[in-house]
Parts: C-alpha cells; sequence; structure tokens
C-alpha cells in the first residue's frame, strides 16, 4: 500500500471531499489526524477510516488561525512522530453578490480561509515534514482559480492565489524534500455545490444545477472520491517527479473555455 506508514494531515476533513480523502488514504494504510472546525461532524471523518483498521485522531481548528494550525501539526507530531502528507483542503464558497456590492468583512473572511489557511498549512506543515526527510502538500484551489465568475469575486480571488502559492512553495521547499501540488476540482457532489446552487438559483436550485452539469463535457458533476484519487496520486510516490503542478478534474470544463 502506497501510504503504509505514513501520516496524511486531511483538513476540510468533514466536508464532501475531505470525506474522501480520509477514507482514500486510509484505504491505502494511511494513518490520519482529520481536520475541522469545532462544530463539524469529525466523527463522521473518522468512520471513514475505521474500516480499514488505520489509527486516525480528529482535530478541530480553524485552518485561517496560526495558532490553530500550529496545534493540529504539534498534535499530529505528538500523537504519530511524523508528519508526511498536508492535503490543504479547508475552504469556503463566501457570499455570492457583485463585487461592489461585497462587504469587507465578508470578502476578507474568504480571503482568510482560502489563501491565508492555505499559506499557513504549508508554512508549519513542511518544517515537520522536512525534519522527517520530505514529504508532500496537496492545495484544494478550484477551475475558479483559472477564470472568473460573477458573484464570485473573493472566492475566485482566494483560488488564483492558491495557485501562486503552490508554485512559489514547490520551488521554496522541493530543494529541502517537501513537493508541491495543486487540484483544481470543477463542481463536485458535495454540500458546497448545494449551497452555490441555491445562492445562485434559489428555489430554482435543481434548475441550476441540471443546467450546470449539461454544461459540462461529461454530462455530470465530478465524485468526491475521484477528487480523493488524484490527491492520493500527487501525494504518492508514484509522483515523485511531480512539483508545483496545477491539475485540473473537471470532465474536461476548463478545455472550453
Amino acid at each position: 500500500m502506497r501510504f503504509q506508514d505514513k501520516v496524511v494531515v486531511v483538513t476540510g476533513a468533514a466536508g464532501g471531499i475531505g470525506l474522501a480523502a480520509v477514507r482514500r488514504f486510509a484505504s491505502e494504510g494511511a494513518r490520519i489526524v482529520a481536520v475541522d472546525l469545532e462544530g463539524s461532524d469529525l466523527d463522521v471523518a473518522l468512520s471513514e477510516a475505521e474500516p480499514f483498521g488505520v489509527d486516525a485522531i480528529a482535530v478541530t481548528a480553524d485552518c485561517s488561525e496560526g495558532a490553530d494550525v500550529a496545534r493540529y501539526v504539534e498534535g499530529c507530531v505528538a500523537e504519530f512522530g511524523r508528519l508526511d502528507v498536508l492535503f490543504n483542503n479547508a475552504g469556503i464558497e463566501g457570499r455570492i453578490i457583485g463585487l461592489l456590492d461585497y462587504p469587507e468583512e465578508d470578502f476578507d473572511r474568504v480571503i482568510s480561509v482560502n489563501l491565508r489557511g492555505v499559506w499557513l498549512g504549508m508554512k508549519y506543515s513542511a518544517p515537520a515534514m522536512i525534519a522527517n526527510g520530505g514529504g508532500a502538500i496537496v492545495n484544494t484551489a478550484s477551475t475558479a482559480g483559472l477564470m472568473g465568475a460573477r458573484g464570485l469575486s473573493a472566492y475566485v480571488a482566494s483560488k488564483h492565489g492558491v495557485l501562486g502559492l503552490t508554485k512559489s512553495a514547490a520551488l521554496e521547499l522541493v530543494p529541502q524534500g517537501v513537493r508541491v501540488n495543486a487540484v483544481c476540482p470543477s463542481p463536485i457532489e458535495t454540500r458546497m455545490m448545494r449551497s452555490l446552487e441555491e445562492g445562485f438559483g434559489g428555489d430554482q436550485a435543481e434548475m441550476i444545477r441540471k443546467d450546470l452539469a449539461a454544461r459540462n463535457p461529461m454530462g455530470r458533476y465530478g465524485e468526491p472520491d475521484e477528487v480523493a484519487a488524484l490527491v492520493a496520486f500527487l501525494a504518492s510516490e508514484d509522483a515523485s517527479y511531480i512539483n508545483g503542478g496545477v491539475y485540473t478534474i473537471d470532465g474536461g470544463s476548463v478545455s472550453g473555455r
């Protein structure tokens, strides 16, 4: 198994992609540190790892707060003695509202979670990896990081920023044995997409969902397990020469833009 005796931290672990990642890494032998906000259902994340007989712990943290990020890294090392992989996945969509009307505090919150949170994850996790000879970081961006979108200026800006951070970190950290890559999912079957559909469509959310799926060349949304499979590949030694890459997982939707 590719992650036997490895320790993997998954942030945003109680969400759809996070749960799938916990399940995928655990199925390949990894010990898991599942991280999400206080009040999120981390017991569900732990239950995803349980069938595979691996050790797993849950840590509540706000990934936009440096002290919280340092604490989950310290907790990981204290519990398992090492940190091999970070799946930097925590994120929020923010409000769906025009650029000129976007409240400053809401804009700042999206940037803080989605961009600052990715930076903090790398800042505090990489030293633990370096101390153990290296590791891998996979950051969750979005196809929204490759284009614009009306009503989602904060989210789009944050995901563009994740790609810049990924490329800079890849150059800085690889000499010390840490690879950094990013994944860019298109709409995936998650709670976040239900929220976006409702935000754009109100009581016509189902119509919005069908329209977005129909626009995809494959005629559907992606599944969390499909994202998790790509993340696990990038985090594994099978991707040992892959660094600083940006990988769409979108059914081909970006190809038509």
